[in-house]
């Protein structure tokens, strides 16, 4: 057993570090703007703030959980595995605070007994973990419950000898720790789909077969180690990362079902196919507050503010852009000025930017919302901008 220090349930510094979170994170207009209905007005700028927004409880519980640490080893090193959340402010500060990011260039990597590690909400690899451990570092552990949620199905995948179909990005830190809690086992095997024409193609060769070494050429860098599609698309359970659409996990879910039944047929089905819904609960809050705000409301533009590489904020902006002219930004500085904007398009990869975005005369209605790791000061910061623009 290991006889490392861990910190699960945080540091008993909630009240020490209160203020200093409230300066850093709390808006007054935000809190001004949901008393009135989560409506703003200013000139010709009617704003409609979505009801379900920014920070949810495992994000603010991951960023109180970094300046507890910091409160309580004022003298030692402390450092994140990389980013705590997917946001530039928050984790600014936390640089600003003299915390240090294993995955910035020259870091150092010597870890030792005195070092101190704060494990992100996103959680980590098993294999990350265990070199941790062998360093002897005191850990602060801020991976979210949801999360943990889906680690429990995936290894009791792994344990019944189910290979793991996980929904999401195979390159998020989520995805990458929660397909390694399958790797922990003999048989423990998993395999990434990140949209609908990756799940088309796997339930395609679940139907009828096909060429195996294409497969894993496709698949690759997407599978556990020895992965053999013949052998290990036998029986599956269904998972996601928590951040991703929910129409789009239940309908990976659902072609996964119907594909597993046309090879094995109805009767063989429940020894062959689970599923659980794993999508974090303010993941779907949010995304359910767009729906309902662009179905009620009528809107010239929307403005989603948070991370570039934080998934649940791109997903609200994909299904903005459904509807509405949407404008992803990264924070408030993006909004240069009433004609140019600095914004990433709904399923782009890159920052561009677009002129003429914003009507110049007569009344706005603009819905806002941000992603579940944005702070509501950036928020307030946007309210404040946006009103400025629109005089």
């Amino acid at each position: 057993m290991s006889s490392t220090l861990v910190f699960r349930k945080g540091l008993d510094l909630k009240q020490a570090v209160a203020a200093q979170l409230n300066e850093n994170y709390h808006s007054e207009l935000v809190e001004k703007i949901k008393a009135d209905g989560f409506l703003y007005q200013a000139g010709r700028l009617t704003l409609h703030l979505a009801r379900e927004f920014g920070f949810c409880y495992g994000v603010d519980r991951a960023v109180d959980y970094a300046y507890q640490t910091r409160e309580r080893f004022p003298d030692r090193r402390i450092f994140l595995t990389g980013e705590i959340i997917h946001n530039p402010h928050v984790n600014d500060r936390l640089r600003n605070l003299g915390i240090r990011f294993l995955s910035d260039p020259g870091t150092e990597n010597d870890l030792g007994p005195s070092d101190v590690v704060v494990l992100p909400a996103f959680g980590v690899t098993t294999t990350e973990m265990q070199r941790f451990e062998r360093a002897g570092c005191v850990l602060v552990d801020t991976t979210c419950g949801s999360v943990l949620n889906v680690w429990k199905n995936v290894k009791r995948y792994a344990e019944d000898g189910f290979t793991s179909i996980i929904h999401g990005k195979v390159w998020h830190e989520e995805t990458r720790a929660t397909a390694s809690q399958a790797g922990r086992y003999k048989h423990g095997h998993f395999l990434v789909v990140l949209n609908l024409e990756e799940t088309a193609a796997v339930c395609d060769y679940i139907r009828k077969g096909g060429d195996r070494a294409r497969f894993l050429e496709e698949f690759g860098k997407a599978v556990s180690p020895g992965f053999d599609p013949d052998r290990d698309l036998q029986r599956i359970g269904l998972a996601n990362q928590t951040t991703m659409l929910m129409s789009e996990s239940l309908e990976v879910q659902e072609l996964f079902r119907q594909a597993m039944e046309a090879r094995h047929g109805s009767e063989d089905l429940a020894g062959r196919f689970r599923a659980f819904d794993t999508i974090c609960s303010a993941t779907q809050d949010r995304q359910d507050a767009v729906v309902n705000l662009l179905k009620d409301t009528p809107l010239d533009l929307m403005i989603v503010i948070g991370g570039y590489n934080s998934s649940n904020t791109c997903n609200l902006a994909r299904m903005g852009a459904a509807k509405v002219p949407t404008f992803h930004i990264a924070d408030p500085d993006c909004l240069e000025s009433a004609d140019a904007i600095r914004h990433r398009p709904a399923g782009g990869h890159e920052e561009t930017r677009t002129t003429g975005w914003l009507p110049l005369t007569g009344p706005v209605s603009l819905g806002l919302t941000s992603g579940a790791s944005t702070p509501d000061n950036q928020v307030g910061t946007t309210v404040e901008r946006l009103t400025t623009l629109c005089r």
